[in-house]
């Protein structure tokens, strides 16, 4: 099943009286459940593509299905909601909260929800215990090592339970051994039934994706899956 489908995705900008083609003609199948893997040179259009999936950017033209239904014509304010029950997000400077704690930090999308404190303490409970941060509850994020916050980031991405997941460079600020800690909590998830998104400059982790998607100039220059989509 399509879980994402773009057509026609153009996204530009105006550079002083110069028009950048970010996105120029995209037109993208992605299938629910699937590991894919965005890669390319910077300014190729990754990043772009990146917040146009969470919902953060829009098209100038084209159409984007998520889950059958073209976001691209939601108010900001239902966009806000999509983004926030069916999209996690996991970035490479874990963008937590300073002054929460890490219990905090991931029941924010809960709080944000209006899920009833009983019950965000049970899933933060859950998740704390899920991500091996039971000791680390009630630490501030600058009391904890990058990989603890990262974990923290992909709990509080995973809390709302979502279909979806974009990481962009998850492990860029960590060290190879906390990086692959993170790229297997990554995957388990998937592993689990989430879609999975990556940006990623790292050729070794490109390569763990099911399916690459290689960008050039806001095109996508190759698509290691696009026989599988052809047909779609």
């Amino acid at each position: 099943m399509s879980l994402i489908q773009l057509a026609g995705i153009e996204r530009r900008f105006l550079l002083g009286d110069t028009t950048v083609h970010a996105l120029a003609g995209l037109n993208l199948q992605i299938d629910a459940g699937e590991y894919v893997a965005i890669m390319g040179p910077s300014g190729s259009g990754k990043s772009t593509l990146l917040n146009l999936l969470g919902l953060l950017d829009r098209p100038n033209e084209g159409s984007y299905l998520l889950e059958g239904r073209d976001v691209t014509t939601l108010s900001p304010d239902e966009q806000a909601s999509v983004r926030s029950t069916r999209i996690g997000f996991v970035f490479q400077s874990f963008h937590l909260v300073p002054r929460l704690t890490a219990a905090e930090n991931i029941a924010l999308p809960m709080m944000l929800a209006g899920i009833p404190a009983s019950q965000r303490n049970q899933r933060v409970t859950r998740a704390l215990k899920d991500f091996g941060l039971d000791n680390r509850a009630d630490h501030k994020p600058d009391q904890l090592s990058g990989g603890q916050r990262q974990r923290v980031a992909i709990a509080r991405a995973t809390i709302m339970q979502p279909a979806l997941i974009l990481a962009d460079e998850p492990t860029g600020n960590l060290d190879r051994h906390t990086g692959e800690e993170v790229v297997h909590l990554l995957e388990a998830l998937n592993a689990s039934g989430v879609t999975l998104i990556v940006v990623t400059h790292d050729q070794d982790m490109g390569a763990r994706a099911k399916r690459q998607l290689v960008m050039e100039d806001g095109r996508l220059k190759s698509d290691s899956g696009a026989n599988a989509h052809a047909s779609g």
